[in-house]
């Protein structure tokens, strides 16, 4: 079945200001494709985001990694047998998206979905736009993303019972949100029942969370910021998101949580999605009282999560306060 998602593409005529965006705001490395095309590295794969001005404002596709040619069959034949149209894709389209071979379908709502094996390497070393100290992709995929549905059960269905994604959580105030995994980032698609299909944002994690404020500080002054710093309740996620020339946002982060896909069960998220911050500009003005209240309520019952951390990425501190080290003894 899927094991990440790989890359992303959507249609825009605003080259230019997608090269400033993603290069002097998130750090991806640009990749000229011609006067049409605009491709950002986020790694050592020759590409992970497209930016492609021959298709529409608003189109979009997205790019689902499988393990190698017969997990693709494997997946066409299921696809097929649950009545979904398959298209097994041209030899320069796989060359186009610097792949191996591909199919595409379409879910429920009409997102184009692409599945591929045999992403191709780049023979230089990845070189961001800004400096930063990386991309946590890897065998996680590129960060996750988020469509807004008209209806989330079909998609669900469609999602978990004939691709596979396993359920990670989900909310249903202050807005109804599910969250699904395919490996153990806790979920590399999100689906937000909005009452319309679209993106909502598209996620990438950063090794180091001065990355992301200063991604933050760059967001502020060019007046990018749709959704304030904030850590969710679900990934713990530390996390701002910024609106990109198109009509989404990208989320930038550090400090997601892992899952074990074989044991996890899915829970209903009662706090809200913000353990606090994240005041989103998005929401409607009650529903941004609702999620304000939800944020206060989590800051007086004193909720808290574990920092995620990766090896040597972080310094012990030593004990200071009679207080914490009682509280670090009874937590163990």
């Amino acid at each position: 079945m899927l094991s990440a998602l790989g890359y992303a593409g959507f249609g825009s005529d605003k080259l230019d200001d997608w090269r400033h965006f993603g290069t002097n705001l998130m750090g991806f490395q640009a990749v000229e494709r011609g006067n049409s095309l605009l491709a950002f590295r986020m790694d050592d794969r020759k590409q992970r985001v497209v930016i492609d001005r021959t298709m529409s404002d608003g189109a979009r596709f997205f790019g689902w990694e499988v393990a190698d040619g017969a997990a693709l069959d494997a997946l066409a034949a299921r696809l097929e047998n649950a009545g979904v149209a398959v298209t097994s894709e041209s030899r320069t389209l796989a060359d186009a998206r610097r792949v191996s071979a591909l199919i595409s379908f379409h879910d429920p709502a009409g997102n184009r979905l692409e599945a591929f094996h045999g992403a191709e390497i780049d023979d230089t070393p990845f070189s961001p736009g800004r400096s930063i100290s990386g991309f946590r992709t890897g065998p996680l995929g590129l960060g996750h993303v988020v469509l807004t549905v008209a209806n989330i059960e079909p998609m669900m269905a469609f999602y978990v019972d004939v691709l596979g994604f396993g359920l990670s959580d989900y909310i249903e105030r202050p807005f109804r949100a599910y969250f699904f995994h395919v490996n153990p980032r806790h979920h590399s698609l999100a689906l937000i029942e909005t009452g319309k299909s679209g993106v909502h944002h598209l996620m990438v994690e950063l090794f180091s969370l001065d990355d992301v404020g200063q991604a933050y500080d760059l967001a502020l002054s060019e007046d990018r910021v749709n959704v304030t710093l904030g850590r969710h309740t679900n990934d713990f996620m530390t996390s701002f998101y910024a609106r990109t020339p198109a009509s989404f946002m990208m989320e930038c982060g550090w400090g997601g949580r892992e899952v074990d896909p074989a044991s996890w069960k899915a829970v209903e998220v009662k706090h809200g999605p913000s353990l606090w911050g994240h005041e989103r500009v998005w929401l409607s003005d009650k529903d941004r009282a609702v999620a304000r209240e939800m944020r206060l309520n989590a800051a007086r019952e004193g909720l808290r999560a574990p920092v995620q951390v990766i090896e040597g990425n972080y310094n012990l501190m030593s004990g200071a306060c009679a207080w914490w080290d009682e509280v670090r003894r009874n937590v163990g």
